[in-house]
């Protein structure tokens, strides 16, 4: 039986959202809930009294840090960490399972724990099972974790098994050590981004007498897609009786999503964290109190809140101590963020309890997204003063580092390259991803065939050519670019100091003859100018295919199914295989992809994309590719997600699932065994 008395209150209707009450040895806790993390017995800048006013009512603290400092004596002479830190709420305890997962490099796993060397003083000591609850009874917390092993959620199958293993033998070595107890105890449930793990993990510790359960193995590299839907897998699979904890999450959005799908406590570092850093969190969205938009303004944070932040300081004040670098400005913007996200859990709570959650959850969602980073990294230097830098519907524009331009489209406000360096991005996505080098090494009398899909200010076509300069092969390359609209480049070429990867002849000679052949290199660069859709049957068969048009939004036509399906027959023709390499993850556009024809495998990251997409025409793969194939467990996401279906799909809904799941890619074969 459960020491908590946990009593479900209600479930909104159209949503797994739950408000609940359970009673701890220091107070009762109603859910949804955020917990501070007061890591050292504190939150970071923030006082007990200053703490209860905000309307924290659990604190997390964690046993790693406080075995090391002040230890284990200290808490049993003085009474336990209530009266130590003078808080008389309740309390939740991490095991030490976190440090496991980030001081990799410094411990030693063993099957009786881990081995770390102190940062106190050097020395080397064991967290087990056994030590990190004794731990914890002697903290005096209400809720213990069990010791776990956390691990990327990018591991692969044995590893993200073999971790969640030696958590279920740790977890019944936790509940045996806690003995007799009154103090509560979660165990936490494991498995990566596996769902067969994930099941396995619930069933074996739900077959174990906790009071409640954790979701482990979250926000720790997973895409916030992924996170989603494992969050609700795991919530699934566990009691409804008893509480769910999603260890580590998040950010406002990450809390609403969450106990839409049926979690009820949370914790995580970013309201305090991001405070320091002049982050604030409001009902406009998220402020970045250090821009300088911020210097003049005499107005509160936050108009409809009423902490002492927002009713006696200015923007301006916390801009200034910000820049100041003065720990009260970090102080007054945690202090308004835990308002802001105790305000939140509880207007989620209010909400499921008269059942007007599902359409809370629809609006809120619009609000969390909001941010003063309308154009997020870059600023628009005048064109009074500087006509250059604007040409028709284009102009030029800064990243906020200032360490390099690109170029945006006013109309739409869509920026190239919006968040990484150009040249960065795409060296990463297009040279490095296509092992372009490799093949031109490869000595082929045939010349190797680059389509470049999307001109624009020529950043990918300049670093095809940059590469091969930088060769020694002896293989023609033969590149071909397309693009309706010249004007970026254009405007780029006004401003080619800002631009380096044009310090060329070769854009210049593009615009003014619609080709460039190379004095020394065997490099020919022709220009396929006009409608993608109606030029692309004329050129040559390509080898390689880098898939960079402006944006989903300008150009949707080119990521839709019908594109995609033309596209591909037209392909199919050629004998070689094709490899087409894009910075869209969507998974409409894979959706796409898969069902006209394309096989699709994961891409590199860039930026905050975790992922982007390659696709091939033919089942011809190296064992690097054969590992990044979208496999069953995207398909199961992809079954479960709301993105199923590509924009202006006119199939049956019924009839394009079957065409999804009956892909080759998804079936056994001696290609696909390692799926």
């Amino acid at each position: 039986m459960s020491r908590l008395n946990f009593k479900l209150e209600k479930v909104a209707s159209h949503s797994h959202a739950r408000a609940s009450t359970f009673t701890t040895l220091h107070g009762d806790v109603q859910t949804p809930i955020f917990m501070p993390v007061g890591t050292q017995a504190t939150v970071r800048t923030l006082n007990v009294d200053t703490l209860e006013t905000v309307g924290s009512n659990v604190l997390l603290a964690n046993t790693y840090h406080l075995l090391l400092r002040p230890g284990a004596e200290v808490f049993r002479k003085l009474g336990g960490i209530h009266k130590f830190m003078n808080w008389d709420r309740p309390v939740l305890t991490d095991s030490g399972g976190f440090q496991i997962f980030s001081l990799p490099n410094a411990r030693k796993m063993t099957e009786d724990g881990a081995i770390f060397r102190s940062y106190v003083d050097g020395e080397n000591i064991l967290l087990s099972p056994e030590i990190s609850i004794e731990m914890q009874k002697a903290i005096g917390s209400d809720i213990m974790m069990v010791l776990d092993e956390c691990v990327p959620s990018t591991v692969d199958f044995s590893r993200a098994k073999s971790a969640m293993e030696i958590t279920h033998r740790w977890a019944k070595r936790s509940l045996k050590a806690r003995g007799e107890s009154s103090q509560s105890m979660f165990g936490i449930v494991q498995g990566a981004c596996f769902p067969e793990l994930r099941k396995e993990s619930a069933k074996a510790l739900t077959d174990m007498p906790f009071d409640g359960y954790a979701i482990g193995g979250l926000a720790v590299g997973e895409t916030k897609a992924e996170r989603n839907d494992f969050c609700e897998l795991s919530a699934s699979l566990l009691p409804q009786n008893l509480p769910r904890y999603l260890m580590g999450v998040g950010t406002p959005l990450d809390l609403l999503e969450a106990v839409h799908r049926g979690v009820d406590m949370f914790d995580c570092t970013i309201p305090v964290e991001l405070a320091q850093r002049g982050v604030a969190f409001t009902s406009e969205g998220k402020f970045q109190i250090h821009r300088s938009i911020y210097k003049f303004l005499d107005e509160a944070l936050d108009q409809k809140c009423d902490c002492r932040c927002c009713k006696h300081y200015s923007k301006a004040y916390l801009h200034h101590l910000i820049k100041a670098g003065e720990i009260l400005g970090w102080q007054l913007i945690a202090e308004h963020n835990l308002t802001y996200y105790h305000k939140l859990m509880n207007d989620m709570r209010l909400s499921i309890l008269d059942d007007t959650f599902f359409r809370f959850y629809s609006e809120k969602k619009t609000e969390l997204l909001k941010s003063d980073n309308v154009n997020p990294p870059f600023t628009l230097k005048s064109a009074k003063k500087d006509r250059r830098r604007s040409l028709g519907d284009y102009e030029v524009v800064e990243s906020k580092t200032g360490n390099y331009y690109s170029i945006r489209q006013k109309s739409s406000g869509e920026v190239m390259h919006s968040v990484n360096s150009p040249i960065e991005e795409a060296d990463t996505l297009y040279i490095k991803q296509s092992h372009l080098g490799m093949l031109l090494e490869k000595s082929d009398t045939i010349p190797l065939v680059v389509w470049d899909v999307g001109l624009g200010a020529a950043t990918n076509a300049m670093a095809a050519i940059s590469a091969h300069e930088r060769s020694s092969s002896s293989r023609k390359l033969t590149l071909i670019s397309f693009e309706n609209d010249l004007t970026p480049l254009k405007l780029a070429l006004r401003n080619h100091g800002r631009f380096p990867h044009l310090f060329h002849k070769a854009p210049m000679a593009l615009l003014k003859n619609g080709h460039w052949i190379s004095d020394e290199k065997g490099i020919e660069w022709k220009l396929m100018e006009g409608d993608f859709q109606k030029v692309y049957k004329n050129a040559e068969a390509p080898d390689l295919i880098y898939f960079d048009p402006f944006s989903y939004e300008t150009d949707s036509e080119l990521w839709s199914y019908d594109f995609f399906c033309d596209f591909y027959s037209h392909l199919k023709e050629f004998q070689n295989q094709i490899s087409l390499y894009t910075y869209s993850a969507s998974t409409r556009v894979r959706s796409a992809m898969l069902g006209a024809g394309f096989l699709v495998a994961r891409g590199a990251g860039s930026g905050p994309k975790s992922e982007t997409t390659i696709a091939f025409t033919k089942e011809n793969f190296s064992e690097e590719i054969q590992k990044q194939l979208l496999d069953r467990r995207w398909l199961e996401r992809w079954m479960r997600s709301d993105a199923k279906y590509p924009e202006n799909l006119l199939m049956d809904r019924e009839k394009w699932t079957s065409l999804i799941l009956s892909h080759p890619q998804f079936q056994p074969s001696i290609l696909l065994d390692n799926l």
